[in-house]
């Protein structure tokens, strides 16, 4: 098909040059596939590219009532982990003809609350949230009263409260945790971001602390430390209290995310730290960098971009059924990538 791109193409355009009805395009450009082929749905989105059509959203609002806008909230915009499932929001929206309002709110509870009361004024269909947990019985309530909404990431005491889609946490940290201890380190300490009522963090600290009694019989609590990302000096305190406490033993560090892990990594190389047979490191978050930074580090990768993905499909099929589906809770399978920062200690 020869490429004739135009501006201001029309629905009745596309509909010839897929060789469909004007209401089969319509029905396409609403996710509307029941009862639609596979190769009529490939060809229509081919004409649609080549014909670079782009529906006008006033139209099929003013038709609908609906603006065709889903709101996100996320926590903090500047974590790769939140990038990648921004995009996997972001690719299931455009595919679907919806637009996205993205608001940062830097982990802060009242920044949520007023960006959440913002996308409301703003008549968004429907919300995704990377929730602080600070505001959880607004959203709940949003959400009981016909609200479509999806947290991502970050869950709710009551798990199926609100839609929810998220990765394992606690079994994944206890693996961590079991892994350190067959490599043979002797103790290992928690580093983690003030834990606040984020429920990735909480879970994640109580797998340490169930791992920690079962296989060392030891008081996680006690190998617990909290640091703050924007001041390496509680970074370098905590790790000189926890080394200088065990000089001669095999230690390792497990961080509970990938802004702690570099935190602490920096906080090695400012107190001159080294990975080596006596001391190893993991955590949470499978950045690029963790590969080539010598002699690789252990980390737990997540699949953030599916994540959503998930989220988006879950706000639009209940945007498109009323909110008339029970609430799902999903949690994605996490994988433990071993790298040289663990490595048997007999064989450093």
């Amino acid at each position: 098909m020869s490429d004739f791109r135009k501006e201001n193409v029309t629905i009745n355009e596309v509909a010839a040059a897929a060789k469909v009805s004007k209401t089969t395009i319509s029905r396409y450009l609403n996710g509307k596939y029941e009862f639609m082929s596979l190769e009529t749905k490939h060809r229509i989105e081919s004409v649609i590219n080549q014909l670079n059509y782009h529906p006008s959203n006033i139209a099929r609002s003013l038709k609908s009532q609906k603006s065709r806008v889903i709101g996100c909230i996320i926590a903090n915009i500047t974590s790769p982990f939140s990038s990648i499932l921004v995009k996997g929001i972001s690719d299931v929206c455009q595919r679907n003809g919806y637009q996205v309002l993205f608001i940062n709110v830097d982990n802060n509870a009242q920044k949520e609350l007023d960006g959440i009361q913002s996308l409301l004024n703003s008549q968004v269909d429907g919300l995704i949230i990377n929730t602080t947990g600070y505001n959880d019985d607004y959203i709940i309530e949003l959400f009981q009263k016909g609200y479509p909404v999806a947290l991502a990431d970050r869950c709710l005491m009551d798990r199926f409260a609100v839609d929810t889609v998220t990765t394992e946490n606690y079994h994944t940290t206890y693996d961590c945790i079991k892994h350190l201890y067959e490599q043979g380190y002797k103790h290992v300490a928690f580093f983690t971001e003030p834990q606040g009522k984020i429920s990735s963090r909480y879970i994640r600290h109580t797998g340490f602390l169930a791992a920690m009694e079962q296989l060392y019989h030891a008081d996680g609590n006690e190998y617990t430390f909290p640091v703050d990302a924007n001041d390496i000096n509680v970074c370098v305190q905590s790790l000189n209290s926890f080394i200088g406490k065990y000089p001669n033993e095999p230690l390792a560090i497990f961080t509970v995310n990938g802004v702690t892990l570099l935190n602490v990594l920096n906080g090695m190389n400012t107190a001159g730290y080294q990975i080596s047979n006596k001391l190893g490191i993991c955590g949470f978050d499978d950045w690029g960098w963790a590969s080539v930074i010598p002699p690789g580090i252990t980390t737990v990768t997540q699949d953030s971009y599916k994540v959503g993905v998930l989220c988006a499909e879950m706000v639009i099929k209940r945007i498109k059924q009323k909110n008339k589906l029970k609430p799902k809770f999903l949690e994605l399978p996490n994988e433990l990538i071993i790298r040289g920062s663990t490595e048997l200690i007999k064989q450093k």
